[in-house]
This record gives C-alpha cells, sequence and structure tokens, in this order.
C-alpha cells in the first residue's frame, strides 16, 4: 500500500488556473512539510432561512433559479406524533442539486411503500420544468424502498448516494423551523441515535492495484476560489463535482482555506473515472486506524493509504480543517504536478454519520 505523501508551506497568492495554482501551491516531496491555514472554529453552521413547505403543501419553487435535471429523494419518519392517532409522521421530501424545487408530501403510516414514492416523484417530475435524469437517495434503512419506487419511474438513473447536500440542509432546516412548531412534537425521536457514540466497525475496502496513486498531498485552497467569480468552476475540474457552498458563505470568511488532497498516478484518467461513478462522498483520515479512506455511495468505504507518524499529524489538520468549514474540503486527480488540468477534481462535503 502506497504512502501518503507530505507537502510544503501553501502560497497564497491567487492564480487564474486551478492547476497553475496547485502547482504553485505544493511542490510534492516525501520528506516537505505541510501548511495549512488555521482560522478560528465556529460555534455551529446555521441552518438555511430559505422557507420550508407546511405539512399540507405540496410544492415550493425558486423563481429564481433553474432546476436542476439532477434530484434528491427521502422518505422517512419526523419526530412528530399525530395526537388524534397515536401514530408518526411520515414524509417524502424532493428536492433538486441547487435547492430550487421543494416537494414535501406527508404520508399516512399505512401509506408507506413504494407506490406512494413513486407516484410522488412522478408527478413532481409532471409538473417541472426540468424532468430528472438522476435521483439521488442518502438513507439505507430505507434503501430496499426507494430503490423500487425509482427503478419504475422512466428516465432515470438511481444513486445512492450521501452526497444530498441539498436535502441535508433542508431536513436539518425542517428540524429547527418545523417540526418544533407541529402538534405532537416528540424533542427525544428528533435525536438520531447512531449519530452520537457512533463506532465504526467497517472494513475499508483495498483499491485494486490498477487503481493505486503513486504519491498522495495534503493540500489547501483559498475557500474564494470555489465562490462566484474564483477560478475553479465546473468548467475546469475534469471529471467531478462540486458541492454547494451557500451555508458555508454564510459564516466564513473569503480569505478562509479548504483543506484537501492531491492524488498523482500515471492511471489519473482511469481512477478519476472510477471516483466518478462511485459517487465518493468524503475523503477521511482514520487517525485511530492511521489511514487514508475514500468514503463512496450510502456506506462503502476504500482504503486509499497508510499514514506514518508525520502523515498522521497532517491527518489530524485535516480534519480539524474540514470541522472549522462544516465537512468542506475536496479530492484532485492528475498525472503529476506539472498537468495542465486535473483528470478529476471532487468538492465536498463531510456530513454527519448520523445522516445514513
Amino acid at each position: 500500500m502506497p504512502k501518503a505523501r507530505n507537502t510544503n508551506t501553501m502560497s497564497r497568492s491567487i492564480l487564474p488556473s486551478l492547476l497553475a495554482f496547485l502547482t504553485a501551491c505544493c511542490t510534492l516531496s516525501q520528506h516537505a512539510a505541510v501548511g495549512f491555514s488555521i482560522l478560528p472554529r465556529p460555534s455551529s453552521l446555521p441552518v438555511s432561512l430559505r422557507s420550508s413547505a407546511a405539512p399540507d403543501e405540496t410544492v415550493v419553487t425558486s423563481a429564481d433559479q433553474a432546476t436542476s435535471p439532477e434530484w434528491e429523494v427521502d422518505c422517512y419518519s419526523r419526530p412528530v406524533v399525530d395526537p388524534s392517532t397515536g401514530k408518526k409522521l411520515w414524509e417524502v421530501l424532493v428536492t433538486d442539486a441547487d435547492g430550487s424545487l421543494r416537494v414535501c408530501v406527508p404520508l399516512a403510516s399505512n401509506r408507506v411503500n413504494s407506490r406512494e414514492v413513486r407516484r410522488v416523484v412522478e408527478e413532481a417530475a409532471e409538473r417541472s420544468d426540468v424532468k430528472p435524469t438522476v435521483v439521488r437517495f442518502f438513507r439505507g434503512a430505507m434503501f430496499n424502498m426507494l430503490n423500487i419506487a425509482l427503478a419504475e419511474v422512466d428516465g432515470i438513473t438511481i444513486r445512492p448516494s450521501r452526497c444530498c447536500y441539498q436535502l441535508a440542509e433542508w431536513i436539518d432546516e425542517r428540524m429547527v423551523d418545523v417540526y418544533p412548531k407541529m402538534p405532537g412534537y416528540r424533542l427525544s425521536m428528533a435525536v438520531d441515535p447512531s449519530s452520537s457514540g457512533f463506532l465504526d466497525v467497517r472494513t475499508p475496502v483495498k483499491l485494486p492495484d490498477a487503481l493505486r496513486g503513486e504519491k498522495y498531498a495534503f493540500v489547501s485552497l483559498p475557500f474564494a476560489e470555489f465562490l462566484p467569480g474564483g477560478a475553479i468552476t465546473a468548467e475546469n475540474i475534469g471529471v467531478g463535482r462540486l458541492c454547494p457552498v451557500s451555508s458555508v458563505m454564510e459564516t466564513e470568511a473569503a480569505d478562509a482555506f479548504v483543506q484537501g488532497v492531491v492524488i498523482l498516478t500515471k492511471r489519473a484518467k482511469a481512477l478519476a473515472s472510477w471516483l466518478g461513478g462511485t459517487e465518493v462522498a468524503a475523503l477521511r483520515c482514520d487517525l485511530r486506524r492511521r489511514t487514508l479512506v475514500v468514503e463512496a455511495d450510502i456506506s462503502t468505504q476504500y482504503l486509499m493509504a497508510r499514514l506514518n507518524d508525520v502523515q498522521r499529524e497532517e491527518g489530524v489538520a485535516f480534519e480539524e480543517g474540514k470541522d472549522r468549514l462544516g465537512g468542506l474540503h475536496f479530492v484532485a486527480v492528475q498525472e503529476d504536478e506539472n498537468d495542465e488540468e486535473p483528470a478529476g477534481f471532487w468538492l465536498l462535503r463531510d456530513l454527519d454519520s448520523g445522516m445514513a
């Protein structure tokens, strides 16, 4: 298994090209020291202030932004018990990757099935000017029902994925602004036991030899590069995806730094293509096991590298940097430091383990 590589101190200069910036910022070497921009840790990230659908509403849309063809779906019980029946409130939530579409449909507990979920998604698609081509869902507990429901919707690709960023923000928003105001709200039901004291006993899957990188580097890029007008856009990242940064923008200054990992490999195109098909959700440094792990789809882990003592300390800084920006980080794949553009680049947000 290859070892993670280190970087030298990061330059703060802003260059117009992503790869030029990466090349200027880091020279990969086995023994150089890594540099990180350390900023004060915010107490918490605020919840989005966009208005939520009330329980008896079905659709909320934004007139300022077109709907994305990539949608996100959830069906689950909420922390509310109907006082008249003593049954939990269930909801189907549908949004898009830009957060411009929001569909909220409550379900009676005896109507929670794949047929009802499919009906909600199909009706939302009929009303929308942009039809979904990709639908993501994150909840492992509802995998079978959602997979069956969505498999029967024409024209879509189903992607079990933790990259449901707009859905996660909307659920957090409703947990704060909507459910506590409803009759029958139960605070005890709002706490997910899996997100507290969770012991991760999963064993990462070993990457195929053909996909291993020869060098790895912990690096950082200015947060400003990911904001409107910044150098990093969907047009210059190769294979990959940029997660929304709107919620981070509300609390962080543009001079903050986003932590990341650059993978250098002669098989850059193959690795980038593989990562693009895995629904990569996050990179994590498992400090107890001293490993660099790729989190993918709903619950899969891939072992990317093992960390020595020095690299483990860099991993600590990497994880602390993620925490300061609400889980925001990135991974870039390129053949060498002289590449004109990356084979792949992903701006990711490591969401709470309780989300799945």
